[in-house]
């Protein structure tokens, strides 16, 4: 039997998958890893969103999630990486062919995923799907969101409590509702914190297409120009670019605010993790397990479900020893969670 969940708790928390993820790029189209070597179980299976494995970020902290699924389960397990420029009509072959192999939950990592797992889900209903980022209606298919809006309210208040100059930036991958999200908690958590302290916002591209998720260039070079008019801390939700955000902080001895995984303990950022001040935190790999979980359990989740900041989907991390150091950060961050949870704070998702 199915269940459908407004709300998910999860047990394996932000922290423990998240910074599990990998550095490594590449593809791997079956991984083995905790796998009975008989080939006849197959489990969990990702599709990534583009910027692949090895973003630091969104696609690693998914894998993270298929690693503690395989090491658990002890099952075969893949992941494939996207392809440059490809159409819907790609994306649905690929989870089309996941299904036929028999992998179950097949999950597709980012919205772009939405109308290749429509039409796929239909054509294999004994198969559990999963979507982040996305809601796509059926009977056998789990919608994993997040309240990205609250993790950024909450660096909000960090970028306002550790600026100097009153000036902090956002720079958005692509101008998406998504995107949307992370900028108007981002400067929420700003204004109420500090309402003078000013926002400069940019998105690098109108499409995923243009390369606004995985363009390290563009990311550095947004960031900056915002450094240029004064910015003292550069926030990125952006997937790969936030790399180049980070490299900019970095190089002009400014703060940086990572997000979806904690960049601070991220090995190929090492370079510039003084500079990570803090991490808005989105749980993937936990959403990702989950699903997992649940079909392994014989009782596979469907419909929406939410990964909040009551149930650790969402956080900030504190992981940076500089941010204790701050004159008032942390108590400002458990105030604003408190309020979030309790309702006192509604936090705006446009």
């Amino acid at each position: 039997m199915r269940r459908t969940s407004k709300l998910t708790r999860v047990a394996v928390g932000v922290a423990s998958i998240a910074l599990a993820a990998t550095a490594c790029g590449g593809t791997s189209s079956d991984s083995d890893s905790g796998s009975d070597g008989s080939g006849d179980t197959k489990g969990l299976a990702i599709a990534y969103d583009i910027g692949g494995k090895g973003d630091q970020s969104f696609n690693d902290a998914a894998y993270a999630g298929l690693q503690k699924a395989a090491k658990e389960f002890n099952y075969k397990t893949a992941d494939i990486e996207p392809t440059e420029g490809e159409t819907d009509a790609d994306k649905e072959q690929r989870l089309s062919s996941l299904a036929k192999q028999g992998y179950n939950p097949v999950i597709g990592v980012g919205f772009a995923y939405g109308p290749a797992m429509e039409a796929v889900a239909k054509k294999y209903p004994d198969t559990t799907f999963g979507i982040v980022d996305s809601v796509v209606e059926g009977k056998n298919v789990a919608s994993l969101v997040f309240a990205e809006e609250q993790a950024s309210y909450l660096a909000g208040v960090a970028a306002a409590k550790a600026t100097k100059s009153n000036i902090v930036g956002f720079v958005g991958g692509v101008d998406v509702p998504l995107i949307h999200k992370f900028e108007a908690g981002y400067k929420q958590g700003v204004q109420d914190t500090n309402p003078k302290v000013k926002v400069l916002s940019q998105y690098l591209t109108q499409t995923a297409e243009e390369g606004g998720f995985s363009s390290p260039d563009k990311g550095k070079a947004a960031a900056e120009g915002q450094i240029e008019k004064g910015s003292d801390v550069e926030y990125a939700a952006a997937g790969l670019s936030g790399q180049g955000v980070i490299e900019a902080a970095a190089k002009a001895k400014v703060w940086a605010i990572g997000v979806d995984s904690d960049q601070y303990k991220q090995a190929a950022l090492a370079n510039y993790k003084g500079s990570i001040l803090t991490s808005a935190l989105k749980d993937v790999g936990g959403a990702v397990y989950t699903l997992a979980k649940s079909v392994e359990d014989g009782k596979p989740l469907t419909g929406v479900q939410t990964f909040d900041l009551k149930v650790n989907g969402v956080g900030l991390s504190e992981s940076n020893p500089e941010f204790a150091k701050i004159p008032g950060l942390t108590e400002a961050v458990a105030k604003a969670k408190e309020g979030i949870n309790d309702g006192t704070i509604k936090v705006k998702t446009e």
